[in-house]
């Protein structure tokens, strides 16, 4: 029997892709501005080693103006790229959620008025309009760094081996043992996220159903009790949220700890051969840059991953 919150993503996927093919030419455009960015990001790690190699330790002014003026340039391309990349995928999420609005709206007012017996009308407005702006969320930012950092992880450990296989050996070791907590607290999110929206929509769906009947509730005075019973639906949302908050606290946490202490072990080793004279500083700096890319590729893809994880819940 296949696990139930697994064919959901799977069936939240495959709605999410009919939205998403519209714009084909849009993500094409976003999807090439994406893998130049991260090219040219991960190609300023031999930026910094031409500078450190053939800048500082030549003491030629026209050397360091050259690697300077590269630099730079990788800078601006850098720049322009990152511009298109957000402005497309921002772009593309509006513009699929507003088709997902309008498509649950026109299915929701051709259903049949029993449906609206079973279900409350309030709890179907906050979900049309808070999942659906959590899902832009995602699909106009989130999956983007998803995809961006994934880039980063692999072409910044493939240039870690070209660079040095010694150190790269250090931060591949440390892998296993990140991916670990990203998977044992991924679980626990998905679940306290579906949990958290449940319970936001609880709040939502009291506020209307008060407000809607508020010359009922004042004539019989029972202000007081509502008072009490928004209370408590406020807590256990607030509550939920608060598990939720801790587990990925817990996931962020223990990545940028393992991920920054074997960098930190790096760095000696490849301190120790900078001083024996078996690798350039420049080496080492590129070496360390590709690292923190890596490293922190590696803590935000934690996070996102929580972030898909609740837009998984919005879509089912």
């Amino acid at each position: 029997m296949p696990d139930p919150v697994t064919s959901r993503q799977r069936r939240a996927l495959r709605l999410g892709w009919q939205f998403l093919q519209p714009y084909r030419k849009q993500m094409l455009l976003a999807l090439l501005a994406l893998v130049v960015t991260a090219g040219i990001t991960l190609s300023m790690g031999q930026g910094i080693r031409l500078l450190v190699d053939q800048g500082f330790m030549t003491g030629s002014a026209h050397q360091l103006n050259q690697t300077l003026g590269l630099f730079m340039l990788l800078v601006v391309a850098l720049a322009v790229g990152t511009f298109s990349r957000f402005y497309l995928v921002s772009w593309i999420g509006e513009r699929c959620v507003a088709d997902i609005r309008r498509a649950v709206f026109d299915h929701l007012i051709g259903l049949h008025p029993g449906f609206f017996e079973d279900n409350r009308s309030s709890e179907i407005q906050s979900r049309l309009t808070a999942d659906t702006t959590l899902l832009q969320s995602v699909i106009g930012s989130s999956l983007s760094m998803f995809l961006r950092n994934a880039l980063m992880v692999l072409g910044g450990v493939v240039l870690l081996f070209i660079t040095n296989p010694k150190l790269t050996s250090i931060v591949v070791l440390a892998l296993p043992l990140v991916l670990a907590p990203i998977l044992l607290f991924g679980r626990r999110v998905r679940s306290l996220s579906r949990q958290s929206q449940d319970r936001v929509a609880d709040v939502g769906s009291y506020v209307a159903e008060t407000l809607g009947q508020i010359k009922t509730v004042q004539a019989y005075n029972h202000q007081p009790l509502d008072r009490e019973r928004f209370a408590e639906t406020v807590e256990a949302a607030s509550t939920v949220a608060r598990r939720r908050i801790a587990q990925r606290a817990w996931l962020i946490t223990l990545v940028i700890v393992l991920v920054l202490g074997a960098v930190g072990v790096m760095l000696w080793v490849g301190g120790m051969d900078v001083i024996a004279g078996r690798i350039s500083a420049g080496e080492l700096a590129a070496f360390v840059f590709y690292s923190l890319i890596v490293g922190s590729a590696f803590g935000t893809l934690s996070e996102v991953i929580g972030e898909l994880q609740r837009a998984a819940g919005a879509a089912g």
